[in-house]
């Protein structure tokens, strides 16, 4: 488990793109196994539920979670023993249904210091025509309501994601995202979870690499929707988050938190 960890580096990357990619990660034969499992639907369970009893042991869903890679990176974000909020079999038919609204997954969220993840587990290969999800990387830190951004219709910098077989993504709660038409020839299969943490996401990851000078660098990246005044406001956000995960109450960017967190208590002689 130690070794399938995120690193720091992957941490900030997470912490500024809002998701976490991780391409043919699940093997062949649970690939396999999961369209039918999917097709024919995952019963739902009640909010809050621990994942072992979620998903018996030897299920798709258990198998898929324990899958190394897999494993690591929920320990990383969300900790030891999450709770399942919530889960769900998306599947589009070729050619059925239209384009699903750019949103946030629940009610407006504002916690800077804790957050739920969502796991996208892709069984089968998405190509472009098959529409994949759209998302909007750097978008998770800004605060809306559901669908508040479904009136847009494209986005600078959006990503349509297209991926191999096996394919797992896992979102921040807040990244704006939304099923695309499938244009393809064949079903599109999407299974999500939504994860709880049950402590407190403080340095859950590999840490060897915390004072590496790419870290901050991660934190820095800009994206092409952001106007010079929101770029700051999402690099403030990424500092806040990047603390509270961390520890670390010094650590800035171009000192933007620390002057608007700035409350002087000595007393003028």
């Amino acid at each position: 488990m130690t070794e399938q960890l995120l690193t720091s580096v992957q941490m900030a990357r997470f912490v500024a793109h809002g998701f976490l990619r991780l391409d043919a990660v699940v093997p062949d034969d649970l690939n396999d196994r999961a369209v039918e499992v999917l097709s024919a639907g995952i019963p739902p369970v009640p909010y809050g539920t621990p994942v072992p009893d979620a998903f018996p042991e030897g299920s798709l869903a258990r198998r898929l979670v324990e899958v190394p890679a897999v494993a690591g990176a929920l320990h990383s974000l969300v900790g030891p023993g999450p709770e399942i909020d919530h889960h769900a079999v998306h599947v589009r038919e070729p050619g059925a249904g239209s384009a699903q609204p750019l949103h946030g997954d629940a009610i407006i969220d504002v916690r800077p210091d804790a957050f739920d993840v969502q796991l996208m587990y892709y069984p089968r290969e998405v190509p472009l025509e098959a529409g994949g999800t759209l998302i909007v990387p750097g978008s998770h830190l800004r605060r809306t309501n559901e669908s508040d951004t479904g009136r847009y219709q494209n986005i600078l910098g959006q990503h349509r994601l297209t991926c191999p077989a096996g394919t797992v993504v896992i979102l921040h709660h807040g990244l704006w995202h939304g099923g695309r038409r499938n244009e393809g020839a064949e079903r599109r299969y999407m299974f999500k979870i939504r994860f709880n943490p049950t402590v407190r996401q403080r340095l859950l990851w590999d840490t060897g690499d915390l004072d590496d000078p790419a870290v901050a660098e991660e934190l820095r990246i800009l994206f092409p929707w952001y106007e010079q005044a929101t770029g700051r406001l999402e690099l403030h956000n990424r500092v806040r988050l990047w603390r509270a995960i961390t520890g670390n109450e010094a650590f800035d960017l171009d000192h933007w938190v620390t002057r608007v967190t700035n409350r002087p208590t000595r007393s003028a002689a």
